[in-house]
């Protein structure tokens, strides 16, 4: 399945096409900014050294920084750069209410990245409400006749949802990929393992995304957890032991990474040139055992996402209420967490409806579910106070200006 090409990089074969891919790819939605726009000379340099180095995988998106990833990557991918990668970018379906709109979007997309074709093409942020409004749109006659036209190679769809939902998706389509959040605190979480190994078992190559967590199972950790790592037999940074735990997974085509400093892109492509599925040793798989463990005991609330007390009668998505809970309180960032928060369970980007915290009517079927016993009415309490103060309409405005944007430039 997997072979050495190049000196620092490994590749592994995409199901269904033999397509070669790194194993680790560029994600261009955390770009290195000057103020609020790219830094366009360093951006460059960082994806053609990544590049030159193996990755030939690249990842945007129209919303990624507000609709300049697309146009950016563009301009990057000049001199010969655009026939070493597989581009992949996405369409905003929550933007499109005909199948002649999905075209158009697309069209827009090729003209920003100056491609006659996107080699790799996905369905954004889907779920089970959005896939079955994306369906009643027209998207399967619309990615059919995307692809007879030449305009996109390979179909996939990027998920963040409830898992039973992601198993209907994988079964809706002839897919060629998939894109999931997957990492060793998502183990159960969203498509979590059972859904990596349920696309992999229908023939579907997977792509990984946040990886790190936003970047958060990276850097400096919780002295809990640096103790642990520090006391294994295999020395390995955080960043390391997160990558290559994904990386042993032979389900695991392509992880995607946002890297956006040097040092780290150099850390990312070392890692990504020893990373063999089935490598990682008994011990050293029980040694990130006990770190997610660990995290666990950490976390305001101890949610493994398994999602046995959904769905909630009233629409809460309380796993995701506790996930962005968790990470607030474990990494900080208050103002980044407000905006997830609405995003996620505001029902923007997936046009679903809200699923707030505060729609909890305290009927007690999901505590009677939880096999953490977890007192979740009162956790929802707790993340509605932290979430849904008085700013919460300001940012609901700030998200939908985010996005109201960033669909005025792709139709510019």
């Amino acid at each position: 399945m997997q072979q050495k090409k190049e000196k620092y990089m490994l590749y592994r074969k995409m199901p269904g096409t033999g397509d070669e891919l790194s194993i680790l790819g560029f994600g261009a939605m955390r770009l290195p900014q000057k103020g609020q726009k790219i830094d366009e000379k360093r951006a460059e340099a960082q994806i053609r050294s990544a590049i030159d180095g193996g990755v030939n995988y690249l990842d945007t998106a129209v919303p990624y920084h507000m609709g300049a990833s697309e146009p950016f990557l563009g301009k990057v991918l000049q001199d010969g750069y655009r026939e070493k990668v597989k581009l992949a970018t996405k369409l905003p379906h929550w933007q499109t209410k005909t199948k002649a709109e999905m075209h158009r979007v697309l069209d827009a997309q090729l003209k920003n990245l100056n491609s006659e074709f996107i080699d790799y093409y996905l369905i954004h942020n889907l779920n089970g409400e959005s896939w079955k409004k994306a369906l009643d749109r027209g998207v399967l006659d619309f990615l059919n006749e995307a692809k007879q036209a030449g305009k996109i190679i390979n179909a996939g769809f990027s998920f963040h949802g409830q898992r039973n939902d992601f198993n209907i998706i994988v079964d809706g389509y002839d897919w060629n990929f998939c894109q999931i959040q997957y990492n060793y605190l998502d183990q159960e979480n969203q498509a979590g393992t059972a859904g990596l190994e349920y696309a992999a078992s229908k023939g579907l190559g997977v792509i990984v995304m946040e990886p790190l967590r936003g970047g958060n199972l990276a850097g400096d950790m919780p002295p809990a957890i640096q103790k642990i790592m520090d006391a294994a037999s295999v020395k390995r940074s955080a960043v390391e032991w997160s990558l290559r735990w994904i990386w042993n997974r032979p389900e695991v085509i392509t992880v995607l990474s946002g890297m956006n400093i040097e040092a780290h892109i150099a850390e990312n492509i070392r890692i990504a040139s020893e990373a063999l599925p089935g490598s990682l040793e008994a011990e050293e798989i029980e040694l990130v055992s006990r770190i997610e463990k660990k995290f666990r005991e950490l976390m305001k609330v101890p949610c493994t996402g398994c999602q046995y007390c959904m769905p909630c009668p009233h629409g809460v998505n309380i796993p995701g209420c506790f996930e962005v809970y968790n990470s607030r309180h474990m990494w900080g960032n208050p103002m980044m967490s407000k905006i997830m928060y609405v995003m996620s369970m505001g029902g923007v980007t997936v046009e679903g409806d809200a699923s707030y915290a505060s729609l909890c009517k305290e009927c007690g079927l999901c505590e009677k579910a939880c096999p953490q016993e977890i007192p979740i009415q009162a956790e929802l309490k707790n993340v509605s106070k932290e979430f849904e103060g008085p700013l919460k309409k300001f940012y609901t405005w700030l998200v939908k200006k985010f996005m109201v944007e960033t669909a005025k430039k792709l139709k510019s």
